[in-house]
């Protein structure tokens, strides 16, 4: 089995719709995944703009501790299990699309990890502490990127 992530507010690669920008209020976009692998302790979510005008890409969200027996989010959910890491501005939870006005339109990476070993950070960790900490425990990954323009 693959691990598959979709949406059905945007197909791969098309546009993310403007209600689930910044400048709509922050709200996620429904998320649908499965093939989840045998041995799956938790779900980790990622979504991140390397198109960003900063080094390396800017963090959107950070989800991690989702219950494997989980098939998706529903649009602007949280589960109560998860725990949020923090985004590009220092905060918690889903920061919605706003690249720079004029720019042409940005990628948009939302990753699906599954691990095999429970994420071992405090507080509320940045993307990039989150992904150390699944260093070496990924079992799966699956990728979905949409696009957005101002």
């Amino acid at each position: 089995m693959t691990l598959t992530l979709t949406s059905s507010a945007f197909d791969p690669d098309g546009p993310i719709p403007r209600s689930f920008a910044h400048s709509s209020g922050d709200v996620s976009p429904p998320l649908q995944w499965g093939g989840i692998p045998d041995g799956t302790v938790e779900l980790v979510l990622l979504v991140d703009d390397p198109d960003a005008p900063i080094k390396g890409s800017f963090v959107h969200w950070v989800l991690f501790r989702i219950a494997p027996s989980r098939s998706g989010l529903a649009e602007g959910e949280s589960p109560a299990e998860a725990q949020s890491g923090t985004n590009g501005f220092g905060r918690l939870g889903y920061l919605g699309p706003a690249p720079p006005a004029g720019d042409p339109p940005h990628h948009y990476v939302f990753r699906l990890l599954a691990v095999d070993a429970p994420i071992e950070v405090k507080g509320h960790p940045s993307c990039s502490e989150v992904e150390a900490a699944t260093d070496g425990h990924v079992l799966a990954t699956a990728t979905l990127v949409g696009t957005y323009r101002s």
